[in-house]
């Protein structure tokens, strides 16, 4: 098997149970697999023989970053000055006739436009949230567009059953039956999903959203999941017109919703929460649901800011995403999880004041900082890892998957930040790329750049199917 050595790494911020971090390390890689991790001057003798070795001298090594929500094809469809201004529900409206002529290359080339950007940032896994289906596109496109560039995918088989004439919100013409979306998910579960240690394709079923499906589809979705074993993931409570659709057309909130319909558990995560009250949360975290927050589209979209400190505090298992590329129009992971720690201190800020001992206390007076960089980084590792159901990444310890991504702190980004805190400075100062990205072992991003594609072909094309799809849409 290929060994890889990242030898005297400058700090290796571990997020293992004790939340270790290492000044002068290194690691011992042997196939997939961490074997050893600790002061360079314990190396076994055979790792000064390895395949490979990076100096990590003026570096800070992370695990492989894991992101928990996304809409690949959007890469396609970025800046699209009609929505710019748009909030969820127009917003959608807006993109569903040009998604409608997606076809199986877009996708295809859209998956590996996004993931070269997550994996230029240090993202080693990733999520992808495919629920429209026109034109002969398969779920099967991304999955083999991921196995080429090299990311570790989390695909799930999305859908929508509900069009507008049945008061849902997509156009008629890109919703599908539902006996054939249960049908086709469980053909890319029995094809594609591998529940072995370091696997490199996870199968998750996903029906869109409250708007766009059946409950009986929910329904039937989560007992096919369960009968193999994959895991569940749809929107829930993304903005104020979600729960007033809920109360509209079920008669519930949307946390009744899942639990009415079996989508609560700890093999269930939901995209956004932006909207999850108290009550919401209590149940969350007593049946161990994920959440997958997005702060960036909630910021585009206005849709708010989630509570994921009280969610945390409660023991709701939080990862983070970075959501679809057109209502992020970024997939920048540490830029995501900066974000993260930004809006959750202004969202502390806004908090309306308070009565404590005959005295007013606002927002930014009650205390600690509502989420600290090293929060942030947690929830960026170890809460992706948590929701997306993986216990062998999201941490560096020796018999983990060898997913790691290092940054170079002798960038101009952390000028003047990392003498003083290498870990915190990645949260707080520039986002920077990352100088090299392992997944499985395997390095993939090399010294800032791309080593499985060609990126300069790679965009090439993608520009000219973005520019296709969109003047198809204008011409009808």
């Amino acid at each position: 098997m290929p060994t890889l050595l990242i030898q005297n790494a400058h700090t290796i911020a571990t997020q293992d149970d004790a939340s270790g971090e290492l000044r002068n390390a290194s690691i011992y890689i042997r196939g997939h697999r961490i074997e050893f991790i600790g002061k360079a001057t314990d190396l076994p003798p055979e790792a000064l023989r390895a395949d490979e070795v990076i100096d990590a001298r003026r570096h800070l090594v992370t695990p492989g970053l894991i992101n928990t929500h996304h809409h690949m094809y959007q890469s396609l469809t970025r800046a699209i000055p009609s929505v710019q201004n748009a909030e969820l529900f127009s917003w959608l409206r807006g993109l569903y006739p040009i998604w409608s002529g997606l076809t199986p290359e877009m996708v295809y080339v859209s998956t590996q436009v996004a993931m070269a950007e997550l994996l230029l940032s240090g993202c080693t896994t990733s999520s992808d949230h495919l629920y429209i289906y026109p034109n002969g596109v398969r779920l099967d496109d991304s999955i083999e567009a991921a196995g080429e560039i090299g990311m570790r995918f989390t695909a799930t088989r999305g859908s929508m059953s509900v069009g507008q004439s049945q008061g849902g919100l997509p156009p008629d013409r890109v919703v599908e039956r539902e006996d054939d979306i249960l049908d086709d998910t469980q053909r890319v579960i029995e094809r594609y999903h591998d529940a072995a240690h370091g696997a490199m394709v996870n199968i998750a079923v996903a029906p869109c959203s409250p708007f766009s499906v059946s409950r009986d589809l929910m329904r039937e979705s989560a007992l096919l999941a369960r009968r193999y074993g994959v895991r569940l993931h749809t929107h829930l409570a993304e903005n104020d017109h979600d729960i007033a659709y809920s109360r509209e057309k079920f008669n519930c909130t949307p946390t009744q919703y899942a639990q009415d319909l079996g989508w609560l558990g700890h093999d269930v995560w939901h995209a956004h929460c932006v909207k999850l009250d108290e009550a919401g949360i209590a149940l969350f975290a007593a049946t161990r649901t994920g959440v997958a927050h997005c702060p960036c589209s909630n910021m585009r979209l206005a849709s708010g800011i989630a509570p994921i400190r009280r969610m945390l505090d409660a023991g709701v298992p939080v990862g983070l995403g970075v959501d679809g590329s057109a209502s992020n129009d970024a997939a920048h992971m540490v830029n995501e999880a900066r974000q993260a720690l930004l809006l959750a201190r202004v969202g502390r800020a806004m908090q309306a004041p308070e009565q404590r001992d005959g005295r007013t206390y606002y927002g930014c007076d009650l205390g600690p900082a509502e989420m600290t960089a090293r929060d942030a980084l947690n929830v960026a590792t170890r809460g992706g890892a948590q929701v997306l159901g993986r216990a062998d990444i999201g941490h560096l310890a020796a018999g983990m998957c060898a997913d790691l991504a290092l940054f170079d702190l002798g960038s101009l980004g952390f000028a003047g930040g990392a003498v003083h805190d290498p870990v915190g400075s990645l949260l707080l100062c520039a986002s920077p790329p990352a100088d090299y990205t392992i997944v499985n072992g395997r390095v993939v991003v090399r010294k800032g750049h791309l080593d499985t594609l060609d990126m300069g072909l790679l965009l090439e094309r993608h520009n000219a199917l973005a520019t296709q799809l969109v003047s198809q849409n204008l011409s009808i």
